[in-house]
């Protein structure tokens, strides 16, 4: 019997947590207490591993902007640095714990977006570090970046477009058919478009694409059977923040649809596991990193059916 299919979404905080320092060493402390979580999961499904990149694209942005001898790499280039830099360390630790036999690779991905989509008129997308409400403001006077809360801190948004196609999917389904494990669509992709000329030119783009919508439409297209985002918090929250909150266990797409999340946080969460249930029929779920085999047996965190399975 061949083994099913699981997608899972690392967030970029739950590699490298707000709270953290935003060193080599501890992304590196976090990467292996996610490989941890996630090597019993390569030995029952076909893994394919997607992750965030707004801690680490912010990073190398700041640092980028600071350097002013050169004009700043843009925003696909850093996208591009930070898929190898996060899954550098991805498929080290992760193989470390596997089988020596076991096969890991890393899938540099485009990912089309809509030069027209409306998110580059209103940027929603964090990036980098946290800042103090001052800070932010010198630093948006600076350099016109925009900035929005997040908690008590604020951070950096930019344009988060909606991914329309992943470019590597046949390597990617190639791979996985050899029973390696797959780490791509980092950072929701590389984000790229094609010029207006006719001419079928793929050029970079300054956007961040949210790394849940994209990795639903990596699970949707391969077929996956379980999609999976591993964040930072339990699961799907109601009246977060309040004496009243919960977390949502097992619930369906229109039950979901009744309520408003974080259009920066839970939100894009909930609407790629909802696209996923909807358009495949199949499972999703949102939990805690360290629950993630839990989660994918639908034991933790919130688990999204279709509304006739419920």
């Amino acid at each position: 019997m061949s083994k099913k299919t699981i997608v899972v979404a690392l967030g970029g905080n739950a590699l490298l947590r707000r709270t953290d320092p935003m060193t080599a060493e501890a992304q590196r402390a976090n990467v292996k207490v996610a490989a941890k979580a996630l090597a019993p999961l390569a030995e029952e499904y076909n893994l394919v591993l997607a992750h965030g990149n707004g801690p680490q694209v912010g990073l190398l942005a700041l640092q980028a902007a600071a350097y002013t001898d050169v004009e700043p790499y843009p925003l696909d280039v850093l996208g591009a640095q930070t898929q190898g830099m996060i899954a550098y360390m991805v498929e080290q630790e992760l193989g470390n714990l596997l089988p020596f036999e076991k096969p890991l690779a890393t899938v540099l991905t485009m990912t089309e977006v809509d030069p027209d989509d409306p998110a580059f008129k209103n940027p929603t997308k964090f990036v980098g570090p946290c800042y103090s409400k001052d800070d932010a403001d010198r630093l948006a006077a600076k350099k016109g970046w925009m900035f929005k809360p997040d908690g008590q801190l604020w951070r950096r948004v930019v344009a988060s477009p909606e991914p329309r196609q992943i470019f590597e999917l046949d390597p990617i389904k190639w791979l996985i058919e050899k029973g390696t494990v797959v780490i791509c669509a980092g950072g929701g992709g590389i984000p790229t478009v094609y010029l207006p000329d006719g001419t079928r030119t793929l050029v970079g783009i300054e956007a961040v694409i949210d790394k849940d919508l994209a990795a639903e439409l990596l699970a949707r297209n391969l077929g996956a059977d379980i999609f999976v985002m591993a964040t930072d918090a339990e699961g799907v929250c109601l009246d977060w923040g309040t004496t009243e909150q919960r977390v949502l266990g097992t619930t369906t797409p229109e039950e979901l649809d009744k309520y408003e999340f974080a259009a920066g946080s839970m939100g894009p969460k909930v609407e790629a596991a909802k696209r996923f249930v909807r358009s495949t029929g199949g499972r999703a779920a949102i939990g805690r990193l360290e629950d993630i085999t839990l989660i994918a047996a639908g034991n933790a965190g919130t688990t999204i059916v279709p509304g006739n399975v419920k």
